[in-house]
């Protein structure tokens, strides 16, 4: 940056995001220790499960995944013969747990972002609750959580 030139000042309370928080999804068979086996061949490949959401049906699993490795999962996942698809999603701080979550969806609410799903993420940098969102727009999402306050993580925060 040449001198003299001020830096832009960033939304309070956002993170930069040099990489989005990519959520995996994996069908499984539903099969006593499916979900075990997953967790294992990732475990082998150095790879944690930073949050998770099992969605039970009669013959198959879905399996929605936050790892500290989304890439190297992928890659992982396909040489196990695993669909997998990959998807953006928003991770947002709850500074104090379940009385920011009405006013976190209520900044959703008034940027109309619709939420498809949502589950809390296994881990808690900083002692925060943490919670995935797969929205309509992830990018507007982040912003209009950022605008109220709000830390959106970055797989970069999450992977440390």
């Amino acid at each position: 940056m040449p001198a003299g030139t001020e830096k832009p000042p960033e939304a309070f309370g956002t993170t930069r995001a040099k990489s989005p928080v990519r959520q995996l999804s994996v069908f499984l068979h539903n099969r006593v220790g499916a979900l075990l086996g997953l967790v294992k061949l990732l475990n082998d490949h150095h790879i944690e499960v930073l949050g998770l959401s099992v969605q039970d049906s009669v013959e198959l699993t879905l399996v929605r995944l936050v790892v500290s490795d989304p890439e190297t999962a992928e890659c992982v996942f396909a040489e196990q013969g695993l669909s997998c698809a990959a998807r953006v999603i928003v991770v947002v701080e709850l500074r104090e747990g379940v009385h920011d979550l009405g006013h976190a969806l209520s900044g959703l609410l008034a940027a109309e972002i619709n939420i498809h799903h949502s589950y809390p993420l296994l881990i808690r940098p900083g002692g925060k609750p943490l919670l995935a969102l797969y929205v309509d727009d992830a990018e507007v999402g982040a912003e209009a959580l950022g605008k109220i306050g709000f830390k959106v993580l970055s797989q970069g925060d999450l992977s440390r």
